[in-house]
């Protein structure tokens, strides 16, 4: 009798046999990539360092839509690097304007039961599609264009059965923020989440999609939900049909761990500042006074989202002390709202509306006023992360945020009356004609780079003896934001490493870029579930060109960690948290023996020669990523084996 889930599905359909148990190494071949704008240049850099004519995917895809602000030269010589190295090494090239990346993936490109690799930690979206969806650093993206197999760990997959049907004015938002309450945003490092029950049936694409994007808040590898009527329909909207192929786990498949959701007693939710996980109902903190309020995001910028937001703008205006700001998620979006009339709704309420892209979410435009609390309908809500650091952001459903901006306040949308009834067009607007496709003569293709983009910098071969200073000591949940700030200036950057070092921690310790060049680099110190959030591995290649040797963490975020590696910085492991708190920034640490040490059973000796003091690391690595490590990063391991 057949027991599989999903996820095991998937592995046996591309030749994953015997199937891993969870810890166990796996080597997924890969059948599409994406990249978007402010990771994409690296990976695009690293393709080239790669020494491969063409792209090996089935299908590859370039975005621009994270930094389209182009107040200089530097994101217009990027977009257009880009675009011709899309041309060049067979990639469809999605301009800026276009829309989201992974809405705009989800509409066009997605294939249920294909793999999906993505720089960009919210690839999982793919999952609301019936893909095997990850979010990696662009160094394994660019290796999968390549042809290589993404090395990765299998993960404990667990059930998140849902049953019942969701009341009214309650959200695919909702459920998402439900999980985090009960799990955090650690709760699902080393974990896959697949989705069943009768209450899979209720939701649509767009909806498994919003849940399945913010699935990555809580550290999951990924999420994904069965391929079904819903998602036959959904593809037939877009004129895609015949990519549908029915895929679903056993009735009697056994899973690490099932949690169910009762979608019946949810209630509008809300995670306030500033954690995804800082979860609560709306209605107990309703009455909050809003200065902003943002609708859009790679979560909630479908056509469902916006239509229902576009109901209840109906005939009414935004409050006078509030600005309401909606990024549709693509082209597609805006013009089947346009189409359907509800733009004009929207228009009339006093919304301002934004071009397709992801902007405000990684603070480039719409940054709130000093102190400002604004209301977002995205999935982070990190302090900073707006542009304004004395901003307060509070995340919700399209619903809540709709009403709330007419408000003035946050709202329990349940006072308002009855819910607006929204339906998915029969068939979307097709605009296919705006993605360019690769070049039929690419060798007649030259990869234009502007003075922004500098050579890739390597990393260097691990000496024998570290020994360092600690350069800063954090606590738990240090996100990627935290080390490498997003905004315009700061994103604009992107392509440009030694410059963009500078700015390492900058809104934590704005000495910190500083201290790092004048000490030959150093260790950072920190607690539980480090590099948390974005998938930018910018946050792991600029503090190695600071010459930082390794981080010392209790935990790690799954997609930093494997950054650290791939750029040469020995991520470890306290034994216990309690080493933490004997050690002070400028302490130097000396590990002695580290490759042989690395080479035999993991546990490395740190001397705290300020205070006198020993304590062991645990250096959790295969063999390869060892390896990787030792050799100065992923790229030098790859040279060494050509010879």
């Amino acid at each position: 009798m057949s027991d599989k889930k999903l996820f095991d599905k998937i592995l046996e359909t591309h030749g994953i046999r015997p199937l891993p148990r969870p810890g166990e190494p796996i080597d997924l071949p890969i059948d599409q990539t994406l990249t978007q704008d402010a990771t994409g240049t690296m990976a695009c850099l690293q393709f080239e360092a790669l020494d491969v004519a063409r792209v090996a995917t089935k299908r590859s895809v370039s975005y621009v839509d994270h930094n389209t602000f182009q107040a200089g030269f530097q994101n217009s010589d990027d977009h257009r690097f880009l675009q011709s190295f899309a041309a060049r090494y067979g990639v469809i090239f999605s301009g800026p304007g276009n829309g989201i990346c992974h809405q705009v993936h989800l509409e066009r490109f997605g294939v249920p039961g294909d793999t999906l690799l993505g720089s960009d930690s919210h690839t999982s979206t793919g999952g609301g599609l019936g893909m095997l969806a990850i979010g990696a650093g662009g160094l394994d993206v660019a290796m999968a264009m390549a042809g290589h197999a993404f090395r990765m760990t299998c993960p404990q997959v667990v059930l998140i059965r849902l049953e019942g049907e969701l009341p009214p004015w309650v959200t695919a938002k909702d459920v998402i923020l439900k999980l985090l309450q009960r799990v955090s945003v650690k709760g699902g490092v080393g974990k896959l989440f697949e989705y069943g029950g009768p209450g899979v049936a209720t939701l649509s694409v767009p909806e498994r999609a919003t849940i399945a994007n913010m699935g990555a808040e809580t550290g999951a590898t990924s999420s994904i939900f069965p391929c079904d009527e819903i998602t036959y329909r959904f593809l037939k909207s877009q004129g895609r049909e015949k990519d549908f192929s029915p895929l679903s786990a056993d009735p009697d498949a056994s899973y690490a761990e099932v949690l169910t959701i009762d979608l019946g007693k949810l209630e509008p939710m809300a995670a306030q500042p500033h954690m995804p996980d800082r979860v609560c109902a709306v209605r107990e903190i309703a009455g909050l006074k809003l200065d902003q309020v943002v609708i859009g995001s790679c979560t909630n910028s479908s056509y469902t989202d916006l239509a229902t937001v576009a109901a209840i703008l109906k005939g009414r205006s935004v409050h006078p002390k509030t600005s309401l700001v909606i990024a549709p998620g693509s082209r597609q979006v805006l013009a089947a709202l346009a189409e359907s009339g509800a733009l004009n709704y929207i228009i009339k309420a006093g919304a301002r509306i934004l071009e397709c892209a992801c902007g405000p979410c990684i603070g480039i435009g719409q940054s709130p006023p000093t102190d400002g609390v604004s209301l977002r309908t995205f999935n982070r809500n990190f302090k900073g992360r707006s542009g304004t650091q004395s901003a307060k952001l509070y995340l919700c459903s399209p619903q809540v945020a709709a009403v709330s901006a007419l408000k003035g306040e946050l709202t329990d949308p349940r006072s308002f009356g009855q819910t607006p009834q929204v339906h998915m067009p029969e068939i979307f607007p097709v605009i296919d004609h705006l993605f360019v496709p690769c070049s039929d003569h690419p060798e007649a293709v030259e990869v234009l780079r502007g003075p922004n983009i500098k050579p890739l910098p390597m990393g260097q071969a691990m000496p024998e003896t570290l020994k360092a200073e600690v350069l800063i000591r954090l606590g738990d949940d240090i996100t990627t934001d935290d080390i490498m700030p997003a905004g315009a200036h700061i994103m604009s950057l992107r392509s440009n490493i030694p410059a963009i070092s500078e700015y390492v921690f900058s809104h934590r310790d704005p000495g910190f870029s500083k201290r790092a060049r004048e000490t030959d680099g150093g260790f950072i110190v920190a607690g539980r579930n480090y590099g948390q959030g974005s998938s930018r591995e910018h946050a792991a290649l600029a503090p190695m060109v600071l010459g930082v040797k390794g981080v010392i963490a209790c935990s790690f975020a799954r997609i930093h960690r494997a950054n650290l590696v791939n750029f040469g910085i020995l991520p470890m492991t306290f034994m216990t948290g309690k080493d933490l708190e004997h050690i002070q920034p400028g302490d130097e640490l000396v590990i002695e023996g580290v490759i042989r040490l690395l080479r035999s059973n993991g546990v490395l000796h740190v001397m705290n020669t300020t205070q006198g003091s020993t304590f062991e690391v645990r250096v959790d690595l295969d063999r390869r990523e060892k390896d990787v490590v030792v050799a100065g990063g992923l790229l030098q391991f790859l040279r060494l084996q050509r010879g």
